[in-house]
């Protein structure tokens, strides 16, 4: 019920919203000192209403950051490829599901997401405790699970509307707080008692 009333709160907003969205959320995100340090980001390409993401993806990769892409597997895995630029990117209809941008090269494995320095991750809301409520596919929380089990520690960042930051999101066993959320409007951060509102 909850994801559709966000879904259907993305679906009334106009193109014009998005792109001054993702303009907004680009310079904010780029301000992290977790991105300006970071060496492998792995990040997606936006679909229909979510934050855009392709000024920032563009961005880091102009600064010299290896941004790395999932391409949606049968299982609802992950995989991985190198995004080179907007023409790099294919648009991949899986079944009944939305047609998601995913990078048209080499696949690097569902474990390449370990080599990320900073995870960016999409999501419909998250609480004022960092916990993230996704669209119900499971694929981040099979990222966030391989990320535990290998020992890696990336920062975890979700990109979201001002709005869709909220008190408090339903929650199962598996979920892991993020370390921060990134809207048009700032940063916020859940972690190691940095709960700084807008930077």
């Amino acid at each position: 019920m909850l994801r559709r009333e966000f879904l259907a709160v993305r679906s009334r907003l106009t193109a014009d919203d998005v792109r001054e969205s993702a303009a907004a959320l680009a310079e904010r995100a780029l301000g992290l000192p977790e991105l300006a340090r970071a060496r492998t980001v792995a990040a997606y390409v936006s679909v229909g209403g979510e934050p855009g993401t392709l000024a920032l993806l563009d961005a880091l990769r102009a600064g010299g950051v290896r941004v790395l892409l999932p391409a949606l597997l049968p299982d609802n895995d992950l995989d991985w490829g190198a995004y080179t630029g907007e023409g790099s990117l294919a648009r991949v209809q899986h079944g009944g599901k939305m047609a998601l941008f995913e990078p048209a090269g080499e696949r690097l494995g569902p474990d390449a997401v370990t080599a990320a320095d900073v995870v960016l991750l999409p999501g419909l809301a998250v609480d004022a405790r960092g916990m993230r409520l996704g669209r119900g596919g499971g694929s981040y929380d099979r990222v966030l699970a391989r990320l535990e089990r290998a020992g890696a520690h990336p920062a975890l960042v979700v990109l979201l509307y001002d709005s869709e930051v909220v008190e408090r999101v339903p929650e199962e066993a598996h979920d892991r707080p993020v370390d921060a959320v990134v809207t048009p409007s700032g940063v916020r951060r859940f972690r190691n008692g940095a709960r700084a509102a807008d930077r």
